[in-house]
């Protein structure tokens, strides 16, 4: 009997450990090892990650991506700072205001921008207001970008030279949340340092739990000077783990040869196939398809269809002024072309279409 195609659309978030990441585990649980990172897999982890940015750094693993980017940007920035960010960026939308609390109250500032994007004017001129307005208004303090951006488009190196340089002129550093940045990666075709430190970005959220780990996240910290502070934010903040390797077993796993950008190459190529696939019907694209995510509208006859079904995929508000629904499909690492097809077959089926 054949294996059934996959119906789960949601997110990335509900693919299985990749068997590379379980192999680590296992060779990691081996014995009695030192606790609180002073195990060898930490320190061959420190080794590894700047060989892959090609810059000395601190790396400093934590479980969840909500607890990357508030420690990240808590040791950034003072509690009466400003931190400018898209207006759908996950630190606004989805962490529960744990920046503000993990910074003891800086502000999230929202910018409106399209395709998920800020752009160097809007930053200039939200830091000028507030300078001038002086003690009366929250003080710029960085500047925080998705990549990819929450509606799966990338910034391009262009794009973030001119943010970066733009933040730095007003003193403002700039935090990368890269929960999905191997996705990023890969449509840039550069290498991770070129797509970082050497544009600007002070501070990288590197993520691993959407691409194949079980739990694993990491702040990157291209000026290894603030890795002490942060590693104090993170005990105090509860995020410090005893059995530290085996954090840092997945994350070695994880950037040892080519293992997280064949993922996301994957995953990139059949979110494209995807979009491709749902255009051909008389879908409309939200936003450019650069990542792992599909935003379309879509017939409402159409989505109830797909969803009955057993396709599961997310309701998306839609941009102002844009009529009809809007859903997103994710798609991940461990999907196969024929989760895709059958989905694109299912969605022709109900409209009739032999395309």
């Amino acid at each position: 009997m054949s294996e059934q195609p996959r119906r789960t659309f949601t997110s990335d978030n509900v693919a299985a450990a990749a068997p590379e990441m379980l192999a680590a585990l296992t060779a990691a649980n081996a014995g009695p090892v030192a606790s609180y990172g002073a195990d060898p897999y930490t320190q061959r982890l420190t080794a590894r990650a700047r060989e892959v940015f090609e810059c000395e750094l601190a790396i400093v693993p934590v479980t969840t991506g909500t607890a990357a980017n508030a420690l990240a940007l808590a040791t950034l920035v003072p509690p009466y700072g400003g931190i400018y960010c898209h207006e759908t960026a996950h630190v606004m939308t989805d962490e529960c205001g744990a920046p503000e609390f993990y910074s003891g109250g800086a502000k999230l500032l929202a910018l409106p921008g399209e395709a998920g994007k800020i752009v160097p004017e809007q930053v200039a001129e939200a830091v000028a207001f507030a300078r001038g307005m002086g003690v009366h208004h929250v003080q710029p303090a960085a500047v925080t970008l998705s990549q990819a951006t929450e509606w799966g488009t990338v910034y391009r190196l262009d794009e973030l030279d001119a943010l970066c340089a733009t933040a730095h002129r007003h003193g403002l550093p700039v935090h990368m949340d890269g929960a999905r940045f191997a996705n990023a990666l890969v449509c840039l075709g550069c290498s991770p340092a070129e797509a970082t430190w050497k544009r600007g970005i002070d501070v990288l959220s590197l993520g691993a739990t959407k691409n194949g780990a079980l739990a694993a996240e990491a702040v990157v910290l291209f000026d290894p000077v603030l890795g002490p502070a942060l590693e104090l934010r993170r005990k105090r903040g509860g995020h410090l783990w005893s059995k530290m390797r085996f954090l840092s077993a997945q994350l070695l796993a994880y950037l040892d040869g080519d293992l997280w950008l064949r993922h996301a190459r994957h995953a990139n190529a059949l979110a494209m196939r995807l979009a491709t696939g749902l255009a051909a019907l008389g879908g409309r694209l939200l936003a450019p398809v650069e990542a792992n995510e599909v935003f379309v509208t879509l017939p409402d006859a159409l989505i109830a269809g797909l969803r009955a079904d057993g396709y599961e995929f997310y309701d998306w508000p839609a941009p102002r002024g844009l009529g009809g629904p809007v859903i997103r499909l994710v798609t991940a690492y461990d999907m196969s072309p024929g989760d895709v097809e059958a989905l694109l077959a299912a969605a022709r089926s109900r409209t009739g279409s032999s395309r």
